[in-house]
């Protein structure tokens, strides 16, 4: 696993920064992409469908624990610069925050490969300040581009702690779908893996629904 020693990318110091920017006095919004709306771990007061701008959902992240291994990396999303996301927002309570948000904080950063960051998500009821979970271009766990044929090699072999990269992915496409949210690279994506007998076109169904959802 790759590790950073800058100082300023440590977890607790980017979480006291994040804290010094939202400012106590506010409930605090999560806005959630993918594995976070099928498992989000955390009690939110309120949920709504949110977009946000310059931003968009790839699987792009090397994941080598949860959903592959050193030897065999698996994929899980992250938020890339550039387009526009659809997904949700949760809204924790500030009376609630500390415990919540810790542990959602242990969740997604472990390990400081992530960039939280402050994003303006549209609601129908609004724009509110949303933390978001975002991955740099210039990050270790930035793929970059993937060609087919690799794609469906990882989907075929990757497994972690908390299973398949495939099933990762039918989880959250399940969980898009049932939020009536499209998106073309994901459908894409189950098309290929369809053509390549890893799934059936009934795959992404409601018998997720039934099942305990490991995290990512």
């Amino acid at each position: 696993m790759h590790r950073f020693h800058n100082p300023a990318r440590d977890p607790a110091t980017v979480l006291a920064r994040l804290h010094t920017q939202w400012g106590p006095a506010d409930d605090l919004w999560v806005f959630g992409y993918a594995s976070l709306i099928w498992r989000p771990e955390f009690a939110a007061d309120e949920e709504r469908p949110a977009r946000v701008h310059g931003w968009h959902r790839a699987l792009r992240m090397r994941s080598r624990i949860n959903r592959g291994t050193p030897e065999e990396p698996g994929l899980v999303f992250a938020l890339i610069a550039g387009g526009a996301c659809r997904g949700r927002v949760y809204r924790l309570p500030r009376r609630d925050v500390q415990g919540e948000f810790e542990r959602l904080w242990q969740r997604e950063m472990p390990n400081p490969v992530y960039d939280p960051r402050w994003l303006p998500a549209i609601t129908p009821q609004g724009v509110v300040p949303a933390l978001a979970f975002t991955l740099s271009r210039r990050s270790p766990s930035w793929t970059g581009p993937i060609d087919d044929l690799r794609m469906v090699h990882i989907l075929r072999h990757a497994r972690g702690r908390y299973g398949t990269t495939l099933d990762y992915l039918l989880r959250t496409a399940h969980a898009l779908r049932a939020h009536q949210i499209t998106d073309r690279e994901i459908e894409r994506l189950l098309r290929l893996a369809d053509r390549h007998g890893l799934v059936t076109p009934s795959a992404v169904t409601s018998h997720f629904d039934n099942q305990t959802i490991p995290t990512r």
